[in-house]
């Protein structure tokens, strides 16, 4: 690889990153819902007239929508390339906060925050990671997905601040005019950034002495069609522990603010930042540990640890210290983190590259269906007596019942493949599936 593709690669790894780091206002929803349940029980001419039972349902129809959109994204990133894809995902965001901002009823932030941002989510997510990935090596796959979407999941760290003074310093309507403004400009200007390489550009892949992935092909991996995928027993399971795993942590992410303001008051936003570090570095470490020990494993580790830190949640939450609950949020977000990176890593081992776009679309709507059932469900809870200690409960069942399923799910052999793929031009890549 020359030095200057080299150079324009990683401008676009650090323009998807950029775009991550804007679009990750999502998990600070929490710092937005406590402000709407402050309105709601301060009363008033202009206070949020909506019942504390849906004070949720915007974030879990975000997730729904940042789902299902990114199948049409992927679509629309194939005919019209990354970079008017995020475009596209920048206009959306900004006109759904507008669209918040310019009314507080519950049609208006259902339809700005769920639909369209969450749209505009999908739209901007889809397109961050691909074009990074095709300026490199198959050998840094892994390090260049990870450095892009950990943006992300570190968002919060900066968005919950801000959020937080915005709030307090201009009130619910106008920060959203203000965050609208920022995010359109940032996703829409570093849209520009995301190319893909010219075409005939391949990477130069590193050559190392006894690397087994330079070694002649074995074994052809079945690139698997959306139809072949929905018949195999595999997709079921999948889907249902991702469903589990990412509705257990996108419950906590949208409500940990909640949870903390009685013991951190102002400071609450703290565990929403803490928790983005732990969700970002989460995704780092089980890409890494499920390539040393495989991706069953780590998924059984992984849940299983998020099972027990639901159940403890209870008697935490009840203490009211806020260095536990930090905790807790740090390494409930942690696990949640994994989901990010073990389930895109399932999917390529099992159904090959040819179809992955579509074919990871279809099992990451369990994400979106996972935070809008479990989302809706512990929102109604909490708002009976004794809710919140029920809602774990319910979540550490699920992630039990998800540790089990992992059981039956068969590690896939290591292969090397070469092989020609067109992503809109032919790009010859060697892959080495873990």
């Amino acid at each position: 690889m020359s030095q200057s593709s080299s150079k324009k690669g990683w401008q676009v790894v650090f323009a998807g990153t950029g775009i991550n780091l804007a679009l990750g206002v999502l998990y600070a929803w929490s710092i937005f819902k406590g402000a709407i349940k402050a309105s709601i029980e301060k009363g008033g001419p202009d206070a949020f007239q909506w019942s504390l039972s849906t004070i949720n349902d915007p974030y879990a129809v975000c997730c729904l929508a940042f789902a299902f959109s990114m199948i049409i994204a992927g679509k629309c990133q194939d005919k019209m390339g990354p970079a008017k894809t995020a475009l596209i995902g920048g206009l959306l965001v900004g006109a759904g906060f507008c669209l918040m901002g310019y009314s507080n009823s519950y049609a208006a932030w259902v339809t700005g925050f769920g639909v369209l941002a969450g749209s505009g989510f999908g739209f901007g997510y889809s397109a961050a990671t691909p074009p990074a990935l095709k300026w490199f090596s198959s050998k840094k796959t892994g390090l260049i997905a990870g450095i892009v979407v950990a943006g992300f999941g570190l968002a919060p760290v900066y968005i919950a601040p801000l959020s937080s003074y915005l709030l307090g310093a201009y009130g619910i309507q106008q920060s959203m005019y203000i965050l609208a403004a920022g995010f359109a400009v940032v996703v829409c200007g570093l849209s520009f950034a995301l190319v893909n390489p010219p075409k005939g550009y391949v990477p130069v892949e590193p050559v190392l002495k006894g690397d087994a992935a330079n070694a002649p092909a074995k074994k052809a991996v079945h690139d698997a069609t959306v139809g072949e995928m929905l018949r195999s027993p595999k997709f079921y399971m999948l889907w249902t522990t991702f469903f589990i795993g990412a509705g257990a942590g996108l419950m906590v992410i949208g409500s940990v603010a909640g949870l903390a303001k009685k013991s951190m008051g102002p400071m609450a936003f703290v565990a929403v930042a803490i928790m983005a570090i732990g969700n970002a570095s989460g995704r780092v470490v089980a890409g890494v540990l499920s390539d040393k020990i495989g991706r069953r494993a780590t998924l059984t580790i992984m849940l299983s640890f998020q099972a027990i830190l639901m159940f403890a949640a209870v008697p935490v939450v009840g203490s009211g210290s806020a260095v536990l609950l930090v905790l807790l949020a740090s390494f409930i977000g942690f696990n949640y983190g994994s989901n990010l990176t073990l389930f895109p890593s399932f999917a390529k081992d099992y159904w090959g590259f040819k179809n992955y776009g579509l074919n990871y679309g279809a099992l990451f709507s369990a994400w979106g269906v996972g935070g809008l059932v479990m989302g809706r469900v512990s929102e109604m809870m909490n708002a009976q007596p004794g809710g919140l200690n029920k809602s774990f409960i319910l979540a550490g069942s699920c992630l039990a019942f998800g540790t089990v399923l992992t059981f039956f799910l068969r590690e896939k052999k290591a292969v090397t493949v070469e092989a020609t793929e067109t992503v809109g031009e032919q790009v010859a890549v060697k892959v080495a599936a873990s």
